[in-house]
């Protein structure tokens, strides 16, 4: 996740704000996540944990935001100031502000995507002859309400470098999916597309949200307001799991089907220059080791040639499928060696321009479950974190 001059990153408990600081030092927060789904079991289920996700989207995004926007408003604030304003923020009080925030963001979110839309298209009501025509042209209206809102949005100064810092986050995630040591001259040349973005969560929500009400057809205007805001979580948790099984299969009709979320990153994610991609490194290497992870990729891709067996296979006296790490499943396979690959560095840029999405590299061996067969992205996701320990 892109914030002021900073990029978040997180994996499993544990998530990282490094932000570059006036003076041009970075610094980097750490900070623990308390999981809700382990206290109710309810919310690792499918659907559930999809609204779980994206209510600790907005929450996390809050504190994170206001954790990087705090470096600035320091510069700005004299001495006295800040101890004053130390003092006032406790703990209660900034869980009450952060609770009041997220209420008022959900709140004109629903206005603004879901209230509005519904609202005109009603002046054509008279106009229209059928509800099919008529709940099409409200779900027409939330698409572009919503494009509109983030090219508007894209015109502000500071948002465009938010952007900007959102492409750095992409590059750096990218590059570590597709084996590659994490150096700013790796991270340059990567995409800036990724299948499992908040940009193309939103997008889902509101195309999925169109599927629904063109099927669920109140009546009345004020039920049709009504089952809009009560089926918020229900799209958000549907849209949630779709953009979790984009980022891990290679299905045609999915990848059709996640294609305008991922145009719709050429508005929200710009090129970053070096100094934000060395912001992102930072923000990863505080809550994930990937030096370790290349390594390990590197040995499973070394003990999955013919003729030699893992650990696993010498203790159990049994042999296992190839463990070894794909980009694209069927193509080539890249051994993820210290940043180096079995393609160059040319042919894979190629390869990047030639494709519209990130394809996400995963473990596939048969003696793994679902949840080990998952753990790369577990490790990886951002943002929207796809917990798979259910």
């Amino acid at each position: 996740m892109a914030v002021i001059e900073g990029v978040m990153m997180r994996n499993k408990d544990d998530y990282a704000v490094a932000v570059r600081k006036p003076n041009n030092e970075i610094t980097v927060g750490k900070f623990k996540y308390k999981d809700f789904s382990k206290k109710v079991k309810l919310f690792k289920l499918p659907i559930f944990r999809g609204i779980l996700a994206f209510i600790d989207s907005m929450v996390i995004g809050i504190k994170v935001i206001n954790y990087s926007a705090s470096f600035f408003e320091e510069e700005e604030q004299p001495k006295k100031a800040k101890k004053e304003q130390a003092k006032k923020n406790d703990s209660f009080i900034t869980a009450l502000l952060t609770a009041l925030a997220v209420i008022v963001s959900l709140a004109s979110s629903i206005l603004i995507f879901m209230v509005l839309p519904v609202l005109i298209a009603n002046l054509f009501a008279k106009m229209i002859k059928g509800t099919f025509l008529l709940y099409l042209l409200e779900g027409i209206l939330r698409l572009l309400i919503f494009i509109g809102y983030i090219l508007a949005a894209s015109q502000m100064k500071e948002i465009k470098r938010v952007f900007m810092y959102h492409g750095a986050e992409h590059k750096v995630i990218n590059c570590l999916e597709n084996g590659f040591e994490l150096t700013v001259e790796n991270v340059k040349w990567q995409t800036k597309a990724h299948k499992r973005c908040g940009t193309s969560f939103m997008f889902l929500v509101m195309f999925i949200s169109l599927v629904f009400f063109v099927i669920i057809r109140p009546q009345t205007l004020l039920w049709r307001i009504l089952s809009r805001i009560m089926l918020v979580p229900a799209i958000a948790g549907v849209s949630y799991e779709f953009i979790r099984l984009a980022g891990r299969t290679e299905n045609k009709l999915v990848n059709i089907l996640s294609k305008p979320g991922l145009w719709l990153q050429a508005l929200t994610t710009k090129e970053p220059d070096e100094d934000m991609i060395e912001v992102a490194i930072k923000s990863v290497e505080a809550v994930f080791d990937w030096r370790t992870f290349l390594e390990e990729a590197a040995n499973e891709k070394e003990q999955s040639k013919p003729g030699k067996k893992s650990e696993k296979e010498r203790k159990t006296g049994k042999t296992y499928g190839s463990s070894e790490y794909s980009v694209t499943r069927g193509k080539n396979v890249r051994g993820a060696r210290k940043g180096t690959s079995v393609t160059s560095k040319d042919t894979a840029k190629k390869e990047y321009a030639a494709a519209a999405e990130i394809t996400i590299a995963s473990p596939k061996t048969a003696a793994y479950d679902d949840e080990d067969d998952d753990e790369i992205l577990k490790a990886l996701d951002k943002y929207l974190d796809f917990n798979d320990e259910d």
